[in-house]
């Protein structure tokens, strides 16, 4: 443990800056779409493929690359991973061909991968009881935020410059994260028994891209697309090969006995609904602020900003709740808030009502949001051993990536089934060749308008009003989700004892415990409130 309160504030600096680069590259290149396939000579396939591999790459090397960060040592993956993600985000901003492109954001992916589960894991190996709970707080603001705030300076920086400069801001933030980490982080470790579990992490790569592949591409295709039906049967049976081959292990990748325990169990499935509700909830705003009020792409994101704000800032404030009124307790107060801010967006969002319509919903998701997952994040990482952290933190970030497509795929299907049912009757009398386009969706009804004539503000109107209904069924059916989830945490929820330090093994404290580079610092280390200077 690290007790230089001056030291643990720069180690807390370096992971946050380096969380910042990895969340926001993951929806930064989403608002230049439209300049990437006129740069590349690109189809929307193309472009969706440049896009998403870094997901898909960050998803499925998170579990083995965490585990390898607890064995190899945190802080040389933690730098490792640095250097191929800033070299990758060079290579990107200069590609000259799509190819190169892609290549560049598989590697971002593999940097992502090392940089995310070690910063999280950092944090629970090297701050003591007292003030753990604060620093996961400051990491899961900037893990719930970070992603919409990178989306808003991505999209600044493309209606400024150009789409090149979208890797600035990851460049930037890599290059400091490694001239701060050097000096500050320890480079903590574990003596993990046997040798490192290569089967179980084939298998969970296998299951974490079918999954996230089938998820992030079945709302375009179709759920009965065979590629998709193909993708979930790998994922499925991976899934189930690698639950049968941990049991058998005497030194598994991921012990799954570990989910019987109440914190891992309940903490990672908030986490899934609660990304999942997030991630639909974005989905939805989107089309909303542009096609039915007509907002730009950087007003857009703008307008998430309230709720993001909001929920970094109650992350923070997170652990004072939680040491106040309990673990359980501060899960379900964040999650009521979350979900009465989901039944102000399914009951007061309008056409006529614009922004101040939605905003109200926005403030209360971002407030409940923060308050539910730093208790949450906390409680995943409690429930495994201390030389497992890696994986744990891996578990946590992982289990946020799943849930945010799984919001996507399912509020989004909703969205598009009840458009789609409405929209018919509205159309009477106009052609059927427009009112079949406008029937595809709001943003294919906004473009055949604009060259109906006199059809123009009847398929307008229809499509906006048809778009808010398929909202309105989207977020009840969430709202019926987080209900249940609320009613699940009620039950199976942490006990005050399951979430502390992390669950240590017997022989931690000999010579199977962390082993720890001391420097300088922490030679000299004093004690000091750690409150202040987390504070500063």
């Amino acid at each position: 443990m690290i007790t230089d309160p001056r030291q643990r504030r720069a180690i807390l600096w370096a992971v946050c800056i380096a969380l910042m680069a990895v969340v926001a590259s993951v929806s930064g290149l989403n608002v230049a779409q439209p300049q990437l396939a006129e740069t590349f000579d690109a189809s929307q396939g193309e472009v969706l493929w440049i896009i998403n591999t870094y997901t898909l790459t960050l998803a499925a090397l998170l579990l083995p690359l965490g585990a390898a960060g607890d064995r190899w040592g945190r802080k040389p993956v933690l730098l490792v991973g640095l250097a191929v993600f800033g070299i990758a985000n060079i290579s990107a901003a200069v590609a000259p061909t799509a190819e190169i492109m892609l290549g560049a954001r598989l590697l971002s992916g593999v940097g992502a991968a090392m940089i995310m589960p070690v910063t999280l894991s950092v944090i629970t190996s090297s701050f003591p009881d007292g003030e753990r709970s604060k620093a996961i707080g400051m990491w899961t603001a900037v893990a719930g935020g970070g992603g919409i705030l990178g989306m808003y300076l991505s999209a600044l920086l493309v209606d400024v410059a150009s789409w090149r400069w979208l890797f600035a801001l990851p460049i930037v933030l890599t290059a400091a994260s490694i001239l701060i980490g050097m000096r500050s982080v320890p480079n903590s470790r574990e003596h993990a028994p046997g040798r490192f579990d290569l089967l179980g992490a084939v298998a969970s790569i296998l299951a974490a891209v079918g999954f996230t592949y089938a998820l992030h591409e079945a709302p375009a295709h179709g759920w009965g697309d065979p590629m998709i039906v193909a993708t979930l049967t790998v994922a499925v049976a991976a899934t189930v090969g690698f639950v049968l081959w941990e049991l058998r292990q005497e030194n598994p990748l991921l012990d799954v006995r570990h989910f019987r325990t109440r914190g891992l169990s309940s903490g990672s499935t908030l986490l899934l609904v609660l990304f999942g509700v997030q991630g639909g909830v974005a989905l939805v705003l989107y089309p909303y602020f542009q096609v039915v009020l007509g907002w730009s792409g950087l007003q857009s994101t703008l307008g998430l900003m309230p709720m993001a704000l909001l929920m970094m800032v109650a992350s923070g404030l997170a652990p004072k709740l939680a040491a106040r009124v309990g673990v359980r307790a501060a899960m379900l107060t964040g999650l009521s808030i979350a979900t009465g801010g989901l039944a102000l967006l399914a009951g007061l969002v309008s056409t006529e009502g614009g922004y101040l319509s939605v905003l109200p919903g926005l403030i209360a998701m971002g407030l409940g949001a923060g308050l539910a997952m730093t208790p949450s994040t906390e409680a995943i990482t409690s429930a495994l051993p201390r030389q497992q952290q890696g994986v744990a933190s891996a578990l946590n970030d992982l289990t946020r990536e799943l849930g945010a497509a799984l919001g996507i795929a399912m509020l989004g299907g909703l969205l598009t089934a009840g458009y789609q049912s409405a929209i018919g009757s509205r159309l009477d009398g106009v052609p059927a060749e427009l009112a079949n386009a406008a029937s595809e969706g709001v943003a294919n009804a906004n473009a055949v308008s604009q060259n109906a004539g006199s059809y123009a503000d009847q398929i307008t109107a229809a499509a906006d009003e048809s778009f808010i209904i398929g909202w309105q069924q989207a977020m009840w059916v969430g709202v019926i989700v987080m209900a249940a989830l609320i009613l699940f945490i009620a039950i199976r929820g942490p006990r005050a004892t399951d979430v502390a330090a992390p669950a240590d093994d017997p022989a931690q404290d000999s010579a199977d415990g962390p082993v720890q580079e001391p420097d300088d610092q922490s030679r000299a280390a004093t004690e000091d409130d750690g409150a202040e200077a987390l504070s500063r």
